[in-house]
C-alpha cells in the first residue's frame, strides 16, 4: 500500500478547505455582520448537502426522536460555535483563528478525562505543548488576552462540545440527515439573532456571495462529501492527524489573501500549537475514532 494514496489526498483537500474557509469568513464580515453571515452560509451548508442526502437513498439509516432531538442539541451547539469564532474574527486573524479553533482536537481527551476516560500518556505531551502555544500566540506580557483570540477560544469549547455529541449520536442516525439538521437549526439560531442585534440588506449579502459560497457550499458539502469518501479507506487515527493541518492552510490563507504577517512568537505559537495538535492524535496501536473539524 502506498504511503498516500488518493483518499490521502482528499483528506488533504478538505484541511486546506477548511483552513481556506477562516479567510472566506474574515473577508465575508467586510460586508455582513457575523450573525448574518454565519445564517447564510449554514443555510447554503444545508442546501449544499441535500444533492448527496438524495444520491443516498435507500441507503440512508430512519430518523425518528434522535435525529431530530440529538440534531436539534448539535445544532445549537454548532451555532454557538460558529458565533464565538465569527464574532472572534473581528478582532483576531484568520491564522489565529485557525490555530485557537483545533484546540478542540486536545480539548476532547481532557474532557474524556473528566468523564472516567483514560487518554493515552502522549495525549498529555500534546496538551502541554498545545497549552504553551496558546500562550506564545495569544497571552500578551501583562496577561492579557485579546478579545477576538478569547472569543475563538470559547468557540473552542463548544466544537469540544459538538465532537461528543457527535461521536454520541453517529451510531444512531443518518450522517447526512445529521449534518443537514444541524445546519437548518444552526441557521436558524443565527438568523434570530442577526434579525435581534444586526441590519443586513439584501445587497449586503450579494457583496459577500463569494465569501458565502465558499463558506457555505466549499467547507460544508464539498469537504463533508470528500470526508465522507476518503474515511472509508483511511483510518481514523490519521484522518484526525491530517484534518488538524487545518490551522497551518489557515494561516497561509491569511498571509496569501489578506496580507496577515506572523511575528516569531506568535509563529512559535503556530508551531507548539501544531505539535500539540499532531502529537495529540497520533496514531495507536489500537483504532480510534477521528475527530471531525470545525472548519
Amino acid at each position: 500500500m502506498p504511503l498516500f494514496g488518493l483518499s490521502h489526498l482528499m483528506l488533504f483537500a478538505v484541511a486546506a478547505i477548511w483552513g481556506f474557509a477562516f479567510v472566506a469568513q474574515s473577508a465575508g464580515m467586510d460586508h455582513l455582520g457575523p450573525h448574518s453571515f454565519n445564517a447564510a452560509r449554514l443555510a447554503l451548508g444545508a442546501l449544499s448537502l441535500v444533492p448527496l442526502w438524495l444520491l443516498m437513498g435507500k441507503r440512508r439509516q430512519p430518523g425518528g426522536r434522535p435525529l431530530w432531538l440529538g440534531g436539534a442539541l448539535a445544532g445549537s451547539i454548532m451555532f454557538g460555535g460558529f458565533a464565538c469564532q465569527q464574532m472572534g474574527l473581528v478582532d483576531t486573524t484568520a491564522g489565529n483563528a485557525g490555530f485557537i479553533t483545533g484546540m478542540y482536537i486536545v480539548m476532547v481527551p481532557l474532557v474524556g478525562f473528566v468523564l472516567g476516560q483514560r487518554p493515552r500518556p502522549h495525549t498529555w505531551a500534546g496538551v502541554a505543548l498545545a497549552v504553551a502555544g496558546l500562550y506564545s500566540l495569544s497571552i500578551g506580557p501583562d496577561f492579557s488576552i485579546n478579545r477576538g483570540d478569547l472569543q475563538v477560544l470559547i468557540g473552542a469549547l463548544f466544537w469540544t462540545a459538538h465532537v461528543l455529541v457527535i461521536g454520541w449520536l453517529s451510531p444512531k442516525v443518518d450522517a447526512i440527515s445529521l449534518a443537514i439538521w444541524q445546519f437548518v437549526v444552526a441557521s436558524l439560531w443565527a438568523t434570530a439573532i442577526a434579525l435581534w442585534l444586526e441590519t443586513p440588506q439584501l445587497g449586503d449579502f450579494g457583496n459577500a456571495w463569494l465569501s458565502l459560497v465558499y463558506a457555505g457550499v466549499a467547507s460544508s458539502g464539498i469537504a463533508f462529501t470528500l470526508q465522507i469518501i476518503a474515511q472509508r479507506k483511511v483510518e481514523p487515527s490519521i484522518t484526525a492527524l491530517i484534518l488538524s493541518l487545518e490551522a497551518v492552510f489557515a494561516v497561509i490563507g491569511g498571509w496569501l489573501l489578506l496580507g496577515e504577517s506572523l511575528g516569531s512568537r506568535e509563529l512559535t505559537g503556530c508551531a507548539l500549537m501544531l505539535a500539540g495538535m499532531l502529537i495529540s492524535q497520533w496514531p495507536a496501536k489500537t483504532r480510534q475514532q477521528a475527530l471531525p473539524a470545525a472548519g
